[in-house]
């Protein structure tokens, strides 16, 4: 049985994870045996996330504390459910929730919560498909190196071409002599 102390302490805990999270998704894990969720946490400790089962009633509490007015959740807590906190990469912990969805059938993708907006299923689910973080910053990269790799090629190319003149030009007097 817990004591009031104890549900007061898991209160706290619930709201401070959700207040240090850059996202947090609601699943349903009914029916999932313990070692494809021990894989899964140790997948999700890799990408600086983590899955924590919680009571509805002190989850609900916690959305609703200190600076978390954050109960746009509250109606989702319904069930066996699991919060699974995102501290660092959103999309990366976004498609390793789907991709276990995928392995998975069990598990049920509830709701989330990014910048205090819910996000159903679907959003979840197209988050999922964006590209990581690493890959934007190269093709962000990419897109500004673009400019200036084009004007080396361009400014390249003019001696070049007045090499390849002087050089069809060499060839046509020697063939001549």
């Amino acid at each position: 049985m817990m004591t009031r102390t104890y549900k007061v302490e898991e209160v706290n805990r619930i709201a401070e994870k959700l207040k240090k999270s850059a996202a947090a998704f609601l699943v349903d894990f009914k029916g999932i045996d313990v070692e494809s969720v021990t894989k899964f946490r140790k997948n999700l400790r890799k990408l600086d996330a983590e899955m924590k089962v919680v009571r509805n009633t002190l989850a609900k509490r916690a959305l609703t504390t200190g600076d978390n007015k954050m109960d746009a959740l509250s109606e989702d807590f319904t069930g066996t459910n699991a919060v699974i906190f995102c501290y660092s990469d959103v999309g990366a912990t976004a498609k390793a929730i789907t991709d276990f969805k995928g392995e998975c059938d069990k598990i049920v993708i509830k709701s989330g919560l990014m910048d205090n907006a819910r996000l159903d299923a679907k959003k979840i689910e197209y988050l999922s498909k964006l590209p990581g973080k690493d890959v934007l910053r190269a093709q962000l990269l990419g897109t500004l190196a673009a400019p200036m790799s084009k004007f080396v090629r361009q400014l390249a190319a003019v001696p070049s071409s007045f090499v390849r003149v002087l050089n069809a030009h060499k060839e046509k007097q020697e063939k001549g002599n």
